[in-house]
């Protein structure tokens, strides 16, 4: 077999059984998947039912509450009166609006002062303020106490693999090449299906390359994504509040790297003339890509407790697409601003 460039065969016969017979083998010769890992979320959880947080008088407490879920109990008192006797104490909530916050299905005020929301939402974003006032003994006179809350909400980063590759291709614009790609990308969305991802074509171009001393040949350009589900929407739901989806990326991505070094293996192995279709070594490339929802970034300075978190934008800022960072917006006067006008 004469070669046109080092690890780049001439083509073979034209697109047939021998394409769909190696595609088909090498589907069942890629490992299973497992099942999830569980350990503790990226970031910081602040929403366990055993978490409380303590107010100060000195600045506002920053809470982060994740999105749709339980926030902790924010005390109103600080560290000292925690462990302090109060007489006759009275407390009353605060919100972003300054209404007071009364018991209902989101938000509640426990009998003890402390207030917890249930399904948190981006809208219930902002300052809280709850007033304290108390006795410290029974002889002494009423004081007051104000303590601040910020409470952000936030989500997990949408993160994915981004891959190209390149294929060795039947003329341009023809039918081989369509039904390649289907097939191809049918093994690697089985290949991931197990662990909750998804595959998707972000693009795919035919070219003709001139090849170092050699003549034209004719290549597929794939670039395709690797995402995770929400896993209850998986075909194989997790229970487990600690499971990850960048434990089930990182393993769909070797799986993927496994697929494409097992086509050269294959490859390798065959005594006949190869098909026309086939993957080039070498060409397989994969860039790991973060980005946040509109209306949430990331800053590490600003939210030194939730690093890699997608916290929502604070006011005086926005994020309009899925970047990574809120931008500096003026004219933004609330949480989550999706726009700057």
């Amino acid at each position: 077999m004469e070669v046109s460039a080092p690890g780049r065969a001439r083509r073979g016969f034209p697109l047939s059984r021998a394409a769909v017979v190696l595609f088909s083998a090498l589907v069942l010769r890629a490992p299973p998947s497992v099942g999830y890992l569980a350990q503790l979320p990226r970031g910081i959880h602040l929403t366990q039912d055993s978490m409380k947080i303590v107010g100060s008088p000195n600045f506002p407490v920053k809470v982060y509450v994740m999105l749709h879920q339980k926030s902790p109990h924010m005390l109103c008192v600080t560290q000292r009166l925690r462990n302090s006797e109060l007489i006759d104490p009275s407390f009353q909530w605060h919100g972003p609006k300054g209404k007071v916050i009364s018991g209902n299905s989101t938000a509640q005020v426990t009998s003890t002062g402390s207030l917890v929301f249930q399904k948190f939402e981006e809208s219930m974003s902002g300052v809280y303020t709850c007033f304290l006032e108390y006795k410290p003994t029974v002889e002494e006179v009423v004081k007051n106490l104000q303590l601040k809350y910020v409470v952000y909400a936030y989500r997990e980063p949408h993160y994915y693999y981004q891959f190209t590759a390149r294929y060795h291709a039947a003329p341009c614009n023809t039918m081989y090449n369509v039904s390649f790609e289907k097939k191809l990308l049918q093994i690697l969305s089985k290949l991931v299906l197990d662990l909750s991802c998804q595959v998707f074509l972000l693009k795919s171009e035919c070219h003709h390359v001139k090849m170092q001393r050699a003549g034209l040949q004719n290549e597929l350009f794939f670039t395709f994504s690797v995402s995770s589900l929400d896993t209850e929407k998986g075909p194989k739901p997790c229970a487990d509040h600690s499971c990850e989806s960048s434990k089930r990326l990182s393993k769909a991505k070797n799986l993927i790297e496994r697929f494409f070094n097992q086509q050269v293996e294959v490859l390798g192995r065959r005594a006949e003339p190869l098909p026309e279709i086939y993957y080039i070594e070498g060409t397989l490339q994969m860039v790991w890509i973060n980005r946040c929802f509109p209306g949430y970034g990331m800053n590490i300075l600003k939210h030194p407790k939730c690093p890699e978190c997608c916290v929502i934008c604070s006011p005086g800022s926005y994020n309009s697409r899925d970047g990574i960072h809120c931008l500096q917006c003026n004219s933004s006067l609330v949480f989550g601003a999706k726009a700057c006008l």
